[in-house]
């Protein structure tokens, strides 16, 4: 049963007033949008095959595509077009012999087993005795507060705290911080405005003297040099120094912040595809807005999407509220029986309805909120990772900026549209007159994580982001990912930190496997010998960028794929939620010390803005440059 937006749901089991915000109950589904977005999805059944409707100049591919019913098979394109396919009897006899050499060869490569050999060395000859008390204190810590203690306690054991005192370091220029350390102290005491302004544009940019090497952050569990500690507090104090310096023209110090964000860029949040991995998102989340280090600009992709959506739709206010288990009972898009999704399968080749996961959505994003409006309402800038159903074409992040008026839960869908899961669907956008209409003249479009789960690249080009912390939870890529010197607030467990995970040996057998096996597939992917099973080039899931600046695994359980396509119930997401905050903790360190500074920066920049814009425009509304998303960033000062 679809509500009009603003009634509420009655439910049997009422939660906790005190725990949930009011919109819990609230159906935010807007029936009109539903029916013409049901009217379209439906429209391609009907119309003729070969139809086709002019659209962007990198979006060409049939806009009614024609569907076969009852031939769930013909619906996609397993077989080469006839220009993609490859001429001479070579390529014709030897393709898919070498296609299974390199599938046995991979397989034989698979090191299970060696990672299994690797967790018993780690976990027998260097957890015993009064360490592995502390490490399993470590582990069991529930709040960040508890880690901070427990880590601190571990690292006083293992002598690390020794390293911390001395600064110096291979990883780093200890040299140069020192001295800007200095400096930055001596112009600030003596009040001389101009040197400090001067040293600060050429301190204040992104990894400055190599502060931001991860390495800084891996030999211990919790902190790092001293010398980092002291630097990243004293850029605190010069910037609320000139914040609140009366000293400098407000024209100029709008021009002196400009100039360090530019330089210093801004930071964002990325989290990853993943079916129902993704809900282990919701604990990263939470610690990240625990700490008050939550970036303005996230991304999303497939049901990391879902999450995103969740975050930029609410303030911060809202989303403590909602971070909690019994957010599982908004989480029904699995609720069909299995009869029933079987039957659509066999008919139609996907496993959901995209009209029945649009009413779905509609809580996650607050109805039909549009990019635009979600940015004007929360000052967070949400952005949805999709790739167009034509294979040729390029992907394209969904963002106020790209598509304004496009409806979150349109995208969201799309973003999800894994091939067999859920077919290729449009975007919708708001109309002036409040109707929804295809956005791309009709275009159709599918899951991101198929070309760009964790797209940098395009959050580079549009936001200036310089730092990413991505939130990976795909459950086929932790197999590419190793660590051998240790990875943030996860230090090698042996020889001070300075060994190798495993040993040398064991370190460079893995890392020797995991780079052949990457190689043997770039050689499929190169010499074209991949088929396109459900109609889809299945290679960019393995080849592609995964991580960023710093990367977040939260762990999970092997029943995790169990219900990879299931709805969590309260005990299994506080599980997920729980796991993600525990998987944060040890990086948030290292978050604190980038965000505390580009916070700042913004806050003086709209401090300036604000001030300018009064003195100098205050009748004119057209000279009023405030930057939306910086209006929560007062909490820095």
């Amino acid at each position: 049963m679809i509500l009009t937006e603003g009634k509420k749901e009655k439910d049997k089991d009422p939660i906790d007033a005190s725990k949930i915000l009011s919109d819990f109950y609230v159906n935010f589904c807007n029936i009109n949008h539903i029916k013409d977005y049901e009217k379209y999805i439906h429209s391609s059944e009907s119309s003729q095959k070969g139809e086709e409707n002019v659209k962007e100049f990198d979006d060409w591919c049939p806009v009614h595509e024609y569907i076969q019913k009852h031939k769930k098979i013909s619906q996609y394109k397993f077989r080469k077009g006839v220009d993609e396919k490859r001429e001479g009897f070579v390529y014709y006899y030897l393709r898919w012999p070498l296609l299974l050499f390199v599938f046995g060869y991979l397989f034989i490569l698979s090191y299970g087993f060696l990672e299994l050999d690797l967790q018993l060395f780690f976990s027998y000859l260097f957890r015993r005795g009064q360490r592995q008390h502390l490490r399993k204190k470590l582990h069991e810590a529930n709040s960040y507060d508890e880690w901070k203690l427990a880590a601190s306690e571990l690292d006083r054991f293992l002598g690390n705290d020794k390293w911390m005192e001395d600064p110096q370091f291979d990883y780093y220029d200890y040299q140069l911080i020192n001295k800007v350390l200095k400096l930055l102290r001596t112009y600030r005491e003596n009040d001389n405005v101009e040197a400090l302004k001067g040293v600060l544009e050429t301190c204040v940019r992104s990894n400055f003297g190599g502060i931001e090497n991860p390495r800084l952050y891996s030999q211990t569990y919790f902190g790092t040099k001293y010398l980092v500690d002291g630097y990243v507090t004293e850029v605190e104090k010069c910037l609320k120094y000139l914040i609140n310096s009366s000293k400098i023209s407000m024209q100029n110090k709008l021009f002196f912040f400009e100039y360090l964000i530019k330089n210093y860029g801004h930071s964002a949040l990325c989290l990853s595809g993943g079916a129902a991995f993704a809900y282990y998102h919701l604990g990263v989340v939470k610690a990240l807005l625990d700490s008050k280090l939550l970036p303005n600009i996230i991304t999303g992709t497939s049901g990391g999407a879902l999450i995103a959506s969740l975050v930029c739709t609410r303030t911060d206010e809202e989303l403590m509220a909602l971070l909690v288990p019994e957010l599982s009972r908004k989480i029904t898009a699995c609720h069909e029986k299995t009869f029933v999704w079987l039957k659509r399968w066999w008919k139609t080749g996907a496993r959901f309805d995209a009209v029945d996961c649009a009413i779905r959505c509609t809580w996650f994003t607050r109805g039909s909120t549009t990019f635009k409006e979600a940015y004007e309402r929360t000052g967070r800038i949400l952005n949805i990772s999709v790739v167009p159903d034509d294979l040729h074409s390029p992907p394209k992040l969904v963002n106020y900026l790209t598509a304004p008026d496009t409806v979150i839960w349109s995208a969201l869908i799309a973003s999800a549209a894994v091939p067999g899961i859920l077919n290729p669907v449009p975007l919708m956008s708001k109309s002036s007159d409040g109707r929804l209409v295809p956005y791309s003249f009709g275009n159709k479009w599918k899951d991101g994580s198929l070309r760009t789960d964790i797209p940098i690249n395009s959050l580079h080009m549009y936001f200036d982001v310089t730092y990413s912390i991505v939130s990976q939870v795909n459950p086929h890529i932790k197999t590419w990912f190793f660590s051998a010197r240790g990875a943030v607030g996860h230090p090698v467990s042996h020889r001070k930190g300075k060994g190798w995970r495993g040993g040398f040996l064991g370190s460079a057998i893995e890392q020797y496997l995991k780079h052949d096996m990457i190689k043997w597939l770039r050689v499929l992917r190169d010499l074209e010998l991949m088929p396109r099973p459900l109609g889809q080039d299945w290679t960019h899931v393995f080849l592609q960028k995964f991580k960023g600046n710093i990367t977040i695994w939260p762990k999970t359980l092997p029943s995790d794929f169990f219900y990879i396509l299931s709805d969590p119930d309260e005990t299994r997401l506080s599980r997920m939620i729980l796991y993600g905050q525990k998987a944060t903790f040890p990086k948030l360190q290292f978050i604190s010390h980038r965000m505390k500074i580009e916070n700042l920066i913004k806050y003086g920049r709209l401090q300036a803005q604000l001030h300018y814009t009064k003195e100098n425009h205050s009748n004119n509304p057209f000279y009023i440059i405030l930057d939306r998303s910086n209006d929560k960033i007062a909490s820095a000062e």
